[in-house]
């Protein structure tokens, strides 16, 4: 048993109930989702096939795969992975045809990003660009745990938060390094090897960098090995590259193979598709669940389609049977069009997932009257929250029954070790 599994807070019933199956991947008591997609095998070879056609694979293995995974859940052992192409193969090519027509989010643009020769709402032609990976200590307790949270930031978005605290990296593409999927795949596995809970895809938005994280994910299930020339290119965005970590191969395998779980750190504004393939490969989802069914989501982020994206989103996730926890942001002067509502959606359809009811917005990027590029219009959250307003969020969410004391509080209750 590691230090994650030591924490107190796995003592809170609710808390491990929602996150069995995320633990017991970081605790190598069981495979990452990817090592049992790569068991489920495809009698033909999806680079020759229609999309059509993959598409109504994926949704035959589906049932399959999930009986698999509910069979290892209960104890089951992890059957051989196919000699020739398999589920994460299925995963990999559904990802680079939705690139080649992008469908991955609702704004379903329709350029063909392989091409590169119009952009659409994120910006981005094939290419991904990582601004670092490291292991991060700013998560909830029971992800980054006592080793980090293996985070990979990616740039760019399909959103636009006045008040992004990533702005640097969400408005600007040209954040970072170009990475290819190897190279990312070489982080991961280096940050898994030197100790880290999890691996954080995040942004950014990542589901606008789907195709190389589902191609990267596919290599790891595949026991790839990064070269010297790929953990060298991996380097220039490690972050903590100052700090020396211990690499404890054992720390990282399954059976003998290297294990993980996906945690997908998202804004959750993300199309069925994606859904689809993601299902198959994550392990425990973030959602980010900032607006309520208003116009705040135009006002402040322009994204039309928010409320209703999002929310199905994370129903399907409780469908689903996944392995989840929410965070919600209080902003100023919007506890009641917007924290009310998502908390009160979250009572009545996902009541049992932990939440972090977050009080750490602050004027950031267009909405900080410090900067060059403050603008007026966004005056109504250019301030902290007030103590009031935590505390009316805080108080309605206790009325409501849900669980996120222990996740909003864990930093001011020191609770750990």
């Amino acid at each position: 048993m590691s230090d994650l599994a030591q924490l107190r807070v796995w003592d809170d019933p609710a808390i491990h109930a929602a996150l069995s199956w995320y633990l017991d991947v970081a605790e190598n008591r069981c495979p990452a989702k990817f090592r049992i997609a790569a068991t489920v095998a495809l009698q033909f070879d999806p680079a020759a096939t229609s999309e059509d056609a993959l598409w109504a694979e994926l949704d035959d293995l589906t049932p399959i795969f999930i009986a698999r995974w509910q069979a290892i859940r209960a104890g089951a052992p992890l059957p051989p992975a196919a000699d020739g192409p398999s589920l994460l193969e299925l995963c990999r090519e559904l990802a680079y045809r939705m690139l080649t027509h992008c469908n991955f989010c609702p704004w379903d643009c329709r350029i063909d990003r392989a091409a590169g020769t119009k952009f659409g709402a994120c910006k981005l032609a094939a290419g991904s660009r990582v601004s670092s990976h490291f292991h991060h200590t700013g998560e909830e307790l029971f992800y980054r745990g006592t080793q980090g949270s293996g985070t990979i930031f990616f740039t760019s978005c399909n959103m636009r938060c006045a008040f992004c605290q990533n702005g640097d990296i969400s408005t600007d593409k040209d954040n970072g390094e170009e990475t290819d999927p190897r190279t990312l795949a070489a982080m991961a596995w280096t940050l898994r090897r030197e100790g880290c809970h999890n691996i954080n895809w995040v942004g950014g938005e990542v589901v606008i960098h789907l195709h190389a994280i589902v191609h990267a994910i596919a290599l790891l299930g595949r026991d790839y090995a990064p070269t010297r020339a790929e953990l060298a290119r991996a380097r220039k965005t490690k972050a903590d590259r100052f700090f020396w970590f211990d690499e404890v191969p054992g720390a990282a395998v399954y059976d003998g193979r290297f294990n993980a779980p996906m945690l997908w750190n998202s804004n959750f504004f993300m199309t069925i598709e994606s859904m689809k393939i993601l299902r198959i490969l994550t392990d425990v989802w973030l959602p980010d669940f900032k607006f309520g069914p208003g116009r705040c989501a135009m006002t402040l982020a322009k994204t039309p389609w928010y409320w209703e994206t999002v929310t199905r989103n994370i129903a399907l996730l409780d469908e689903w049977g996944e392995d989840f926890s929410i965070r919600h942001l209080v902003m100023p002067n919007h506890v009641e069009c917007c924290t009310y509502p998502v908390l009160e959606w979250i009572a009545s359809r996902v009541p049992a997932s932990p939440v972090n009811v977050m009080e750490q917005f602050h004027p950031d990027n267009f909405c900080d009257p410090a900067s060059a590029k403050y603008r007026d219009k966004y005056a109504e959250i250019a301030r902290r929250p007030t103590h009031a307003e935590l505390e009316d969020s805080w108080r309605r969410a206790r009325e409501l029954g849900l669980q996120f004391e222990i996740t909003s509080f864990e930093r001011h209750n020191a609770l750990g070790m």
